[in-house]
């Protein structure tokens, strides 16, 4: 079957690789009808992490279900379906408590397993024409309608960014009334922005420098910050006293998002990464009591960071400012599981279309292209889909 594989570093190639198959009687076999190109993909993409050459990329997957392992009880051959990048038993310790992120039986070096990302486990990636779906009773959600429908590009959302944009308005406290920033207009960071107007909050900032990201998170209703302009901290402080919204000693917001992770560029030199200063500028204008969301990627281990500490994962911050400001904070990777079904029934309802960050849809070998421009953050590239078969 053709996949895309990681070749090395600004490198991936479509080649034959071996037929995915039923190894275990709990998997099933799926035709991949959709899988996306994330931005956790492209820091293998650029060498940023500890990925293999050889490794099939690709964790958010969409298909039909083609054959099912003799164990297999709840799917059936003919299903659509969309896996969560997560992969999980479904019965451990931290499975049964909702924690599917950090499924303790999977992945045999580590806690949590997903599709195709280094670090989690021995799994194949769904950037392919087919792909082995262990745990099929667990991984799989089930879907209405025929593939490529009106909501195929909505329902491959499922597998990640709709999902964990929901995840970093709940690590960030989002309720309405609430006024909240999201740093990072990404897919992730503007369906973040999505999940917050959503849950009904009243100012939503969305920080960035891409012009093409900015236009898009003022598409979505949100107010657009330039960090190339300046600090985006007073920016947003400006237009919030300038709102009549700021109050004494209360002038930030209440609801950070960090929606970039380590390879953040510092607005006064965009030419250069400063890992922590995304989470400097969220400690400094999240309002005391408030609460910060991290989902941007953050890795253990960094080829390319700018110092030894940064190689190993290590970034410092102003814990002293946080503690004092009585500041929240929570992290880690989306438990999809948690939020899929309820957003499935949100997309099928017509109460919400996160298709709206879906810029391109490419057959597989447009691939290195695609990763190419998305890696160059060209205008018009935000989220890509590839479709194995078109």
């Amino acid at each position: 079957m053709k996949a895309v594989v990681y070749k090395g570093r600004l490198e991936v190639a479509v080649e034959e690789v071996a037929d995915a198959r039923i190894e275990e009687p709990t998997d099933v076999l799926v035709k991949i009808t959709s899988a996306a190109i994330c931005g956790s993909d492209l820091h293998m993409y650029e060498g940023r992490t500890a990925a293999l050459p050889g490794t099939v990329l690709g964790h958010e997957p969409l298909g039909l279900v083609e054959e099912v392992g003799s164990a297999v009880e709840r799917v059936k051959k003919g299903d659509r379906v969309v896996m969560p990048f997560n992969i999980s038993c479904g019965t451990c310790f931290n499975c049964i408590r909702g924690y599917t992120a950090a499924c303790l039986n999977v992945n045999p070096s580590a806690h949590g397993g997903a599709y195709g990302y280094v670090g989690m486990g021995p799994f194949r990636g769904g950037q392919a024409e087919h792909l082995r779906v262990p745990f099929a009773d667990t991984n799989c959600l089930k879907l209405p309608g025929e593939p490529r429908d009106m909501f195929e590009n909505d329902f491959v959302l499922l597998a990640d960014v709709f999902p964990t944009g929901c995840f970093a308005a709940d690590l960030a406290a989002v309720e309405p009334g609430m006024s909240v920033a999201v740093f990072g207009a990404g897919p992730v960071g503007l369906l973040a922005a999505y999940a917050s107007a959503l849950r009904g909050a009243d100012e939503i900032y969305v920080v960035d420098y891409v012009p093409d990201r900015l236009a898009r998170a003022e598409a979505m209703g949100a107010t657009p910050i330039d960090l190339s302009r300046g600090d985006p901290v007073e920016q947003i402080i400006a237009l919030r006293r300038a709102r009549g919204t700021a109050t004494a000693k209360m002038d930030g917001v209440m609801s950070g998002i960090e929606a970039v992770g380590f390879q953040a560029i510092d607005w006064a030199d965009p030419s250069h990464e400063e890992p922590n200063r995304v989470l400097e500028d969220l400690i400094r204008l999240v309002n005391p009591t408030g609460h910060i969301g991290i989902v941007g990627l953050y890795v253990p281990e960094d080829p390319g960071g700018k110092n030894p500490h940064a190689k190993k994962g290590e970034i410092q911050i102003s814990f002293g400012k946080l503690w004092e400001k009585g500041i929240s904070f929570g992290t880690g990777q989306t438990p999809v599981m948690r939020y899929s079904a309820r957003l499935r029934d949100l997309v099928t309802s017509g109460r919400a279309r996160p298709s709206q960050v879906v810029t391109h849809r490419l057959p597989l070998d447009a691939a290195p292209e695609a990763y190419a421009k998305l890696s160059r953050r060209e205008d018009g590239y935000a989220k890509v889909l590839l479709d194995p078969h078109m």
